[in-house]
This record gives structure tokens, C-alpha cells and sequence, in this order.
């Protein structure tokens, strides 16, 4: 009878037990009479420890003869050993070996360059950093997902193709749609708020597109962001929500990503404060006066640009609302401002500490038919293409707000990474579409 599959994570629960494991050999050393084959399998690492007297001859041969990556069904007894980093060693009885490569793997022990490992994006995703980033990725996105089930949020999935976009004519991916012309999504946001009026709190989370030719360390072409939009919330609802679920994340990644912490070296310390009290919040022009006072040109009416978010947050040791930014530097739909005659718009970017930045952007939408009318002809937008959006307006409108967070942006920082290129499993970028 053969030995059960078990996988490596659970390998401590069969202390004793014979079992077969299904994995890769990741690395591997001799001392003549043993070979010590390190094991992965997706859920974990083991070693397994050869010894030849107590193995067929071939197979003891076999396993000599292994290149990295190899991949093997590995039989072997389950071996308790507190020194292994999984708390058990295999003592390994049979080997098979599926298919064993004929070159040396690319990715060696020695430093590579990015470039070279972004080439190498399909085989570098086996090491253990970016094993540790993806399980992070992993928990984050459940931990969203939970979070707005936990409180009556209903998912809408909004379209990838659109006629309609929602943060300006910049940075759009133009494709042919038969006869006539769409758009990779930016946002999903419009089609939230229609959804917003049918079933009240809602979140839409996948892929946006946004054709900037910016070249920082915190910008993709194609990212994912999750979008919740709630009826009758007003601005300061709204960010009481982004708190709520940025500490949530924060907490969760606390209590269930340690050991992938550890693995990245990221210092947990700062992420513990910001579960410490409440986020910050400055009004925008009190931002221009601050920031002007740390040496920044920033004047009136200019969005904050990455520098300025940089020395802004560093001064912070939790995230910081900047809130009412002038209206001309925001999208149409935010609503304006009564207390200082529309000058501004009820709106926030919530940016995360340690010179992270932006990684939230929310308002509150402008729920009159005629104002919101008013602006799209202020900036001479095509209102045909927007006769769906604005029935919003016609029929039951109400106050709404909602925000849209960078899911690669949060990872970025809560893991303390200098790039973004890493926290996505493909990363699209100006200069690379491939692999």
C-alpha cells in the first residue's frame, strides 16, 4: 500500500507516520553517505535526509544526479526535530523523481540584478521572499474580503471595458470596440455608486489600467484596487470606514504574517503604532503651509505630488488624512464644498506613514443632478457618454461617498518594501509586459 500525500505544513501532524510528499528540491547538500535534499511544496519547506545504506543503490544515485527544481514524490517517515524550521525532518525510504532538468536554474544562489529577475518573474516567484510577499498578498486580500462581508457589503464586480471613465481623459488605455471606441477601466467607481443605489454598501475589487508613463517605485500600469461605495454616508463616515480597515488589515497581518515578516526583515514596530490611536487628519491647506516649512514648492490649487506625500508622512508615525483639496485637482463627481463656496471638494487621500504616501483615495460624490450637470460642462465633458451615471441623479439620489485603496500600494508598505514592482505576481510597468 502506498504512503499517504500529506502536505509539508501538516507534516507535524504525522510525527511517526510514513508519508509521501510531492514538491521541488530547492537546494540540496552531500556529505558522502547522506544527502540532504531541501524540500518545497508550496504550503511549506522539510528536509529530507538520504541515507545510503538504508536506500536501493539507484535511488541514492538518483537523487546524486538531482539539478535544483526538480520535481520529486518523496516517501519517507515523519521525524520530530526542533531545530528544522518546520519542527520535523523526513527521513527519506523512496524516491521518484517526475522530471529532473538538464540545465543549471537560472536563478542562482549569488545576487542577480532586478531586471534579470524580473525576466526570470515566472521562476523567481519559487523564492522564499517572494513566497513570503504572495502569502502576505493572500492575506490581505481575504482579510478585505471579510471585512466588508462582516458588514453587509454586497460585491459588484464592475466592468474591465468602458465607455465611460471617471478620473479625467489622462492616462487611458484606448482599444477598438468594434465601431467604436473604449477604454481599459481606471475605476470602477461609477458603476459602484450605480450599484450603491440598489443595494446600499457595496465593493467592487479587481484589475485597473492606467496608461501613465511614470516611472517611480510606486506605480504599475495594471494594479488591483478595491472600491467600496456607500449610500447616505457622508465624508467624515467615509473615513471613519478607511480607518476601520486599514487597522484591520494592519492587525491581521500582525497576527497571522509573522514568520513572512521575519522573512523580509520588515520592522514591526511602526505597523504596532498604528493600531495605537487614531489616524491624523490636516486640511490641505494646512498641508501647503506645513510642507512649504519643510521645504517643499507646493503651492495652492497643486495635487500633492510623491515628494511631498514622502516628507508629509515622514513627519507622521500613523497614516494621515489630507483632506478638501481645491476642486480643479480633483475628478468631477467629488462634491464641493459649501463652507468655502465650492473652492474645494469633501474628499481625503489617506497616506500611510514611513514616506509611503497615498494608498486610499475617497469623497464624497455630489448627489445634485444640476451641479454635477454644471461641472461636466464646466470641463466640457461629453454628458451622452454619461446619460446612465446621471440617472443616478434623476431617480431616488441620495448623499454617497466611497473610496478606492491600492491593494499593491498597502502591500508595499505594511511589508516596508522600497518598490512596488515586487508585490504583484506579474507586475506590468511602462518597460514590461512580459513574462
Amino acid at each position: 500500500m502506498s504512503a499517504p500525500w500529506v502536505y509539508i505544513k501538516d507534516l507535524k501532524d504525522h510525527v511517526g507516520e510514513t508519508v509521501c510528499v510531492k514538491g521541488w528540491m530547492y537546494n540540496k547538500r552531500s556529505s558522502g553517505k547522506i544527502h540532504f535534499l531541501q524540500l518545497r511544496d508550496g504550503s511549506g519547506t522539510v528536509q529530507g535526509v538520504m541515507v545510503k545504506a538504508e536506500v536501493p543503490e539507484e535511488q541514492f544515485a538518483a537523487a546524486k544526479a538531482l539539478w535544483l527544481e526538480a520535481s520529486l514524490e518523496v516517501t519517507g517517515t515523519v521525524r520530530a526535530d526542533d531545530r528544522a524550521p518546520s519542527g520535523v525532518e523526513l527521513t527519506v525510504t523512496d524516491l521518484k523523481v517526475l522530471q529532473n532538468p538538464t540545465e543549471e536554474y537560472p536563478i542562482g544562489k549569488k545576487d542577480h540584478g532586478i531586471d534579470f529577475l524580473l525576466d526570470q518573474r515566472h521562476l523567481w516567484l519559487r523564492s522564499s521572499r517572494q513566497n513570503a510577499l504572495m502569502r502576505i498578498r493572500n492575506e490581505i486580500i481575504w482579510c478585505w474580503r471579510k471585512f466588508f462581508h462582516d458588514r453587509g457589503f454586497m460585491l459588484m464586480d464592475s466592468p474591465i471595458l468602458t465607455g465611460s471613465n471617471g478620473e479625467g481623459n489622462d492616462g487611458l488605455f484606448e482599444l477598438d470596440y468594434f465601431d467604436q471606441k473604449a477604454y481599459l477601466a481606471q475605476t470602477g467607481q461609477l458603476y459602484a455608486e450605480a450599484s450603491a443605489m440598489a443595494f446600499g454598501k457595496v465593493y467592487c475589487f479587481g484589475p485597473t489600467f492606467r496608461a501613465e508613463k511614470s516611472k517611480t517605485r510606486r506605480h504599475l500600469t495594471e494594479f488591483w484596487m478595491l472600491e467600496p461605495e456607500m449610500a447616505f454616508y457622508d465624508g467624515k463616515m467615509n473615513m471613519d470606514l478607511q480607518e476601520a480597515h486599514v487597522k484591520a488589515t494592519v492587525a491581521h497581518v500582525l497576527e497571522n504574517c509573522r514568520k513572512e515578516l521575519e522573512v523580509l526583515e520588515r520592522d514591526t514596530k511602526p505597523l504596532e503604532a498604528v493600531l495605537a490611536g487614531p489616524f491624523y487628519h490636516i486640511d490641505y491647506r494646512d498641508a501647503v503651509v506645513k510642507l512649504n516649512g519643510l521645504g517643499s514648492d507646493i503651492k495652492f490649487g497643486d495635487d500633492l505630488g510623491a515628494d511631498d506625500e514622502t516628507i508629509l508622512t515622514q513627519q507622521y508615525d500613523r497614516p494621515i488624512f489630507v483632506e478638501n483639496y481645491p476642486r480643479d485637482a480633483k475628478a468631477f463627481y467629488m462634491k464641493q464644498n459649501p463652507a468655502d463656496g465650492g473652492e474645494t471638494v469633501i474628499c481625503a487621500d489617506l497616506l500611510a506613514p514611513e514616506g509611503y504616501g497615498e494608498i486610499i483615495g475617497g469623497s464624497q460624490r455630489e448627489e445634485d443632478y444640476d451641479k454635477l450637470v454644471a461641472r461636466m460642462n464646466e470641463l466640457k465633458m461629453n454628458l451622452a457618454d454619461y446619460d446612465w451615471y446621471l440617472d443616478l441623479r434623476k431617480f431616488g439620489s441620495v448623499p454617497h461617498s466611497g473610496y478606492g485603496i491600492g491593494l499593491e500600494r498597502t502591500i508595499t508598505w505594511i511589508c516596508g518594501l522600497p518598490h512596488i514592482r515586487e508585490v504583484i505576481p506579474f507586475p506590468r510597468t511602462i518597460y514590461r509586459i512580459k513574462p
